[in-house]
């Protein structure tokens, strides 16, 4: 199975919940943290997952535009082993925002947590690495407008906790399949016409650790 989140800009956080959950019988799915430091965990329920879905390989396509909730299901399937990540370097935006309403027409977006993977990663201002990396090339036309800055290169960013990491990464993905290189990768490595060590993930060797937080 491949699972597009190029370009995805995430969402609710209970749908990336719910999307890892399908894809996970156990175990965490990620763990967020506000201001007070009380840890809030996101765990996997075995009847979320579909048969089919449970019995398959699972290929994550992500580049320079998955963020935040997107992220976060793409760490979640890396570091559960359930998935290989296929791409270029995601974003790097790993906070949960809340709207507070104000008033009956208006809204505030306020930053209210951070975000962790199973493993304790925090992917504020760092973002995800795939396990494969591929980079699309791009046609002489969109030179120079085909990637993004990640998190940490915006002005006035939530400093990572875990450190920072400068990038640009790739936001070009083609309209044809067949001019889709990180597509065409996913697809040769299902039917075995390349082969990598990442691929297929090892769930058996599952190597996520519980998220050990030093309260300051």
């Amino acid at each position: 199975m491949i699972l597009d989140l190029r370009n995805n800009g995430g969402g609710p956080l209970d749908q990336a919940r719910r999307v890892a959950d399908a894809f996970l019988a156990r175990g965490a799915i990620f763990y967020s943290r506000g201001r007070d430091e009380r840890m809030s965990r996101y765990a996997a329920h075995p009847d979320a997952v579909d048969a089919l879905i449970a019995a398959v390989p699972v290929i994550v396509l992500v580049n320079g535009g998955t963020a935040s909730a997107a992220e976060i299901v793409a760490g979640a399937l890396q570091d559960r082993r359930r998935a290989t990540l296929v791409g270029t370097r995601t974003f790097g935006k790993g906070v949960v925002q809340t709207v507070i309403a104000l008033g009956e027409h208006a809204g505030m977006s306020l930053t209210t947590a951070r975000v962790y993977t199973p493993s304790n990663r925090s992917i504020q201002a760092l973002g995800i690495e795939p396990d494969i990396e591929v980079v699309q090339a791009v046609p002489e036309a969109y030179a120079g407008k085909a990637t993004v800055a990640g998190e940490a290169g915006l002005a006035r960013h939530l400093r990572g906790e875990q450190g920072e990491a400068t990038f640009t990464s790739s936001i070009y993905v083609p309209a044809a399949h067949a001019d889709d290189e990180q597509l065409q990768y996913a697809v040769k490595l299902i039917l075995g016409q390349v082969h990598h060590a990442a691929y297929p993930a090892d769930i058996e060797n599952d190597q996520a650790r519980p998220l050990q937080v030093q309260l300051r």
